[in-house]
């Protein structure tokens, strides 16, 4: 008794001699050969439509990439050197945060430095827990860009 399927044999099923033969698989020896053509080809327009809407964000994964601004004493000051601070998801690289920051915000990163901050621990009274890791990003941007995230705050 086989639990994830059997195996199929070519004479359990003739094929059928009207039918056209499938095509062969495309070739593997065109694959990019490091991290920079993959960032490079995910920048590259697919030719699908000429112009994106913004509904349709270039990266779409940007919103679950981005988990939201960091807004401290210490990030508003940093913002006068165009850096800004940002908490990520616990997975994300600097690729992602970029194509994410450029996908959100429509500019694009110089830099990104990213951090893990330990969850402190904490109490309340006989009992104590701790509070989740996290992941902290800090973006710089070229002179003259900026980000409007401390409007009204």
């Amino acid at each position: 008794m086989a639990l994830f399927g059997t195996k199929k044999t070519a004479s359990a099923r003739p094929a059928a001699p009207d039918k056209k033969p499938a095509k062969a698989k495309a070739d593997v020896s065109a694959a990019p050969a490091s991290m920079k053509d993959l960032y490079a080809e995910a920048n590259q327009p697919t030719g699908k439509s000429k112009a994106k809407s913004a509904a349709t964000p270039l990266y779409p994964q940007a919103y679950r990439t981005i988990v939201k601004p960091l807004i401290t004493e210490k990030a508003t000051n940093l913002s006068s050197e165009n850096k800004y601070i940002f908490v990520v998801e616990r997975t994300a690289n600097k690729i992602a945060v970029a194509k994410a920051i450029q996908a959100i915000y429509g500019v694009k990163p110089l830099n990104v430095n990213l951090l893990n901050v330990a969850g402190k621990v904490v109490r309340r009274g006989r009992i104590s827990g701790r509070r989740k890791n996290w992941r902290k990003a800090i973006v710089t941007l070229a002179k003259g860009e900026t980000i409007k995230i401390y409007e009204g705050v």
